[in-house]
C-alpha cells in the first residue's frame, strides 16, 4: 500500500466506520486495503483512473441500478461478482456510508447481523 493511499482522509473515515461494524476489520490485500466482516472480504480501497475509488459487495441488481450514474463504475475483476465501483469524492459521505452497511451484510455471518442490529 503506498504511503499517500495509506494516509489519504477517506480511508480514515472508512477505517472509523469499519470499527463500527460487528467484527469489523481492516486486511492488506493485492497492495490495497480491504474490509472484512470476520474473514470476509465487503470492500476495497484503492484508485480508477487515478482518483480514490471503493470497490463494494453488492447485488448485481443493485449494482445495474447504481451503474447507470457516473459516480459508479464497474470495477475490475469483481463486477462479475455484482460488486460495484464508487468514485468516493463524487457520492455524498452517507451514501457511502450506507452501500458499506449493504455490502458488509451481505456476507456477515448471522451472529454479526445480530450484534448489528442490537438483538
Amino acid at each position: 500500500m503506498s504511503e499517500l493511499q495509506n494516509n489519504h482522509p477517506y480511508l480514515a473515515k472508512l477505517r472509523e466506520l469499519i470499527k463500527k461494524l460487528p467484527e469489523g476489520q481492516e486486511k492488506e490485500a493485492w497492495g490495497h486495503p480491504t474490509f472484512r466482516a470476520g474473514k470476509k472480504l465487503f470492500a476495497i480501497f484503492g484508485d480508477y483512473e487515478g482518483k480514490p475509488s471503493l470497490s463494494i459487495k453488492s447485488t448485481p441488481a443493485e449494482q445495474a441500478g447504481l451503474t447507470e450514474r457516473p459516480e459508479y463504475y464497474m470495477p475490475p475483476y469483481v463486477a462479475n461478482a455484482g460488486w460495484v465501483g464508487v468514485r468516493i469524492q463524487k457520492v455524498k459521505w452517507k451514501e457511502v456510508e450506507a452501500l458499506l452497511v449493504k455490502g458488509y451484510r451481505l456476507v456477515a455471518l448471522k451472529r454479526m447481523l445480530k450484534a448489528l442490529d442490537g438483538e
